[in-house]
């Protein structure tokens, strides 16, 4: 099924027949991966052995991205597969709690369609679902480049440090209750909207556990981490999390 929807029009979506997943799928152009992405989903979901359903979140790309999904769910009739296109560009935080609020599973997992998951670190993540309010993957294998490692390190520490939590890694692609992210989810723009909602859940006093997956480099990327907008957003998001902590501190909530 194809959606072409705005952020005004989403719909509280009918309760029954609730899969166990929500796997967020966001894409933007696409077209080289979408694919082998929603393929090693549906291999990972049959070892871990769930029932899940796939949200295609399409944030306004001008490739072929689109038309690959829609033939893709033709050929897959009994998937429980749906394409949401964006009218103009969201942006990724700003999808990601919008496909909370779209899907119906009782967990909630991004899968970015770069295909940069592997179907062994998916079904690690998916076994240990149930454990934990949250399951957050960090990397014991990192093929991104000397820089990218470096930033990411740096802004571990300083999430730590802001926060007083202790984690290996803020941006991963979390396994959520799908009702913690629609909660407690941030009102970042940029990448740290991972950080924000962990920390958050965290102060709560939401348990987790943390699983070793390595990162598989998706060819042809170029990092916008560095962005002036992003790095306003990512500021604005570490100034959110130091002053949540200082409320639990001089509150006690």
């Amino acid at each position: 099924m194809i959606e072409n929807k705005s952020w005004r029009d989403m719909r509280a979506v009918d309760p029954g027949s609730e899969p166990e997943v929500t796997f967020f799928v966001p894409c933007l152009n696409e077209e080289a991966h979408v694919v082998p992405t929603l393929q090693t989903i549906e291999r990972a979901a049959a070892r871990a052995g769930c029932t899940y359903e796939i949200i295609v979140w399409d944030d306004h790309s001008t490739d072929a991205t689109p038309r690959l999904v829609g033939e893709f769910a033709a050929a897959h009739p009994g998937m429980s597969l749906r394409l949401v296109r964006n009218e103009r560009k969201r942006g990724l935080a700003r999808n990601y709690v919008e496909g909370a609020f779209a899907g119906r599973g009782k967990w909630y997992k991004i899968v970015n369609g770069d295909n940069a998951e592997t179907e062994e670190d998916l079904v690690a993540i998916l076994s240990r679902k149930g454990e934990a309010d949250i399951v957050l993957p960090y990397f014991h294998e990192d093929a991104r480049v000397a820089g990218r490692r470096l930033l990411s390190v740096l802004f571990t520490a300083f999430v730590n440090a802001l926060s007083g939590f202790h984690l290996r890694y803020y941006n991963g692609a979390v396994l959520h209750l799908r009702y913690n992210v629609m909660r407690w989810h941030s009102d970042t723009y940029g990448f740290a909207y991972q950080a924000e909602i962990l920390t958050r859940l965290l102060g709560e006093g939401a348990t987790y556990l943390e699983v070793p997956i390595r990162h598989v480099e998706a060819g042809g990327r170029v990092s916008k981490a560095l962005t002036v907008e992003n790095v306003l957003s990512v500021g604005h998001s570490l100034l959110q999390i130091l002053l949540r902590r200082l409320r639990r501190f001089l509150f006690k909530v």
